[in-house]
């Protein structure tokens, strides 16, 4: 049961191939000549008797001639298609796939070939809203909407709204991104997923909150852990594949994702920012600390080498006492003069 279904699966995995051709250039001046002959054997046959034709002969060249020049030839002409660079026309004939056009040119394909593009809905495309609006205030109520069927091989670009999500360590974060990408099989765009964009966009949103519950959304350099703002290379990288491989089923190529917004959620924002606060004074003090032991344990060795004054180990006490307080602290130290003894 399972392999049968394995099977159906396999065999719905359409695979682009390039729909047969003509040349359209030359169908199109072939076809117009065509329609002048049958336009003129309409003439010839309408014309008084006195060429020696017989009746039959007659009515099969206005027959031929009304056929061809009203009929034949305008259905030709349907099957004429100009395509720009980086656009493709994926045909279907009676509903079988019948294959696609890429590369810019003028063909000429079977007539009766339907082009198919699940996104070219007006409703469903942002892009097409300013054309839209500039149309119906060119021809005022009159609401008249013609659906682009060229698919679009240029990479576009997918900014999502702003999501909130939870990181590894439950904290509420603000999250958006950009991803660059675009359709590399039209076929698989077209009949695997209803409509590809609407479709990319949905993966997007879920391969965000997957990753973003991976990391944290800031760690100290001291613990080595990638972070969402510490480590945006790492996270980007992980994004791109986990939307690649939501995306292949639908003939699209990833070609980048990028964090383009990241901060907490407003509820924690002011919490988090003292969090942060307090994190580098933490680290500056712990810093200042260490240089000031580094300075006091130079500053004996120095007096003892030279035999300055030697101390003993309630004066070197004392004196380790002043110079980490002079040191490590945050206000500049106010000198006491001692004219005496200190005992």
């Amino acid at each position: 049961m399972e392999n049968s279904q394995l099977g159906k699966g396999a065999r719905f995995q359409l695979e682009e191939h390039q729909a047969p051709s003509l040349n359209g250039m030359v169908v199109l001046l072939a076809n117009i000549v065509l329609i002048l002959v049958a336009v003129a054997l309409f003439i010839l046959s309408i014309t008084p008797v006195g060429y020696g034709w017989t009746s039959a002969l007659r009515i099969t060249f206005m027959v031929v001639g009304i056929a061809y020049s009203c009929i034949i030839g305008p259905v030709l002409f349907i099957g004429l298609k100009v395509l720009k660079p980086n656009e493709a026309l994926v045909l279907t004939l009676f509903g079988r796939y019948y294959g696609t056009l890429r590369g810019e040119g003028f063909y000429y394909v079977n007539p009766f070939v339907t082009a198919v593009n699940p996104s070219s809905k007006p409703d469903q495309n942002p892009a097409a809203a300013p054309e839209k609006s500039a149309a119906l205030a060119k021809y005022g109520s009159l609401n008249i909407t013609i659906p682009n069927r060229k698919m679009s091989l240029k990479a576009m670009t997918l900014n999502n709204e702003k999501q909130k999500v939870n990181d590894a360590l439950g904290n509420p974060i603000i999250i958006g991104i950009v991803v660059i990408w675009k359709v590399v099989n039209t076929a698989k765009a077209a009949f695997n997923v209803d409509n590809y964009v609407e479709y990319l966009s949905i993966q997007c949103d879920s391969a965000l909150r997957n990753i973003v519950r991976l990391f944290p959304y800031d760690a100290s350099d001291a613990e080595g852990e990638k972070s969402l703002r510490g480590s945006s290379q790492e996270v980007a990288d992980r994004l791109k594949a986990e939307i690649q491989g939501k995306a292949d089923i639908a003939g699209i190529e990833i070609l980048e994702a990028r964090i383009t917004h990241l901060s907490y959620a407003p509820e924690i924002a002011a919490a988090m920012l003292q969090r942060q606060q307090a994190s580098a004074i933490i680290a500056a003090r712990q810093m200042i600390v260490e240089g000031a032991v580094g300075m006091v344990e130079m500053a004996l060795a120095q007096l003892s080498e030279n035999n300055v004054v030697n101390l003993d180990e309630e004066r070197k006490a004392a004196m380790v006492s002043n110079l980490l307080v002079v040191l490590c602290g945050n206000r500049d130290a106010q000198p006491i003069v001692n004219s005496g003894s200190i005992y």
